[in-house]
């Protein structure tokens, strides 16, 4: 039988993005990405953007594969983050959703854009999806349109993944597989 899904957003969840500019958290490594393309500055010539900067922890890699989920990217990243972030985890090369035209779009219900797109992708199979900007409405949106088992998981921007996430989604992955074989 299939694992249920892992959706992973990048910023946020594995990306403290949000944490004190100043302070890489403790366990993180510093990734510079090159921003693609270049924007003109006032003066009408070409300047290169500077490179992103990315925290990650490279231990979370190895804790997700063993959560006992499929993992499937659910980022802006999109396909980027198997270039960019799996090596740096430990994972391997992951499925992605591809947001199309949804992308970054906002609605007008106030859904978060990528909602309808993962239940989409899901097809009806168990997801837990950890992000940092859903909300009420997402709960809802999901509850009334995928019928199967579903965990929306909010990460605090501020310090990413910690063990309290990791032991909630084991715990609700265990759940299912518990389900599977009483039911």
């Amino acid at each position: 039988m299939n694992r249920p899904l892992l959706f992973l957003d990048v910023d946020g969840p594995l990306n403290p993005y949000a944490a004190k500019p100043e302070r890489r958290p403790d366990g993180y490594t510093t990734l510079r990405v090159p921003r693609n393309g270049t924007h003109e500055d006032n003066t009408g010539l070409s300047s290169r953007r500077r490179p992103l900067r990315v925290w990650l922890n490279p231990e979370h890699g190895r804790v997700l594969l063993r959560l006992g989920f499929e993992l499937c990217w659910a980022t802006t990243w999109m396909d980027d983050a198997n270039r960019w972030i799996a090596p740096v985890l430990g994972l391997p090369e992951l499925p992605f959703v591809d947001f199309g035209d949804a992308l970054l779009q906002e609605r007008p219900d106030g859904v978060h854009w990528k909602t309808g797109p993962l239940v989409d992708y899901a097809g009806g199979r168990p997801f837990a999806w950890v992000d940092d900007e859903q909300s009420e409405l997402d709960q809802t949106y999901v509850a009334a349109r995928h019928q199967g088992p579903r965990l929306l998981h909010h990460v605090n921007p501020r310090i990413g993944l910690r063990e309290n996430d990791f032991r909630a989604l084991a715990d609700y992955a265990r759940s299912l597989n518990a389900s599977r074989t009483t039911g």
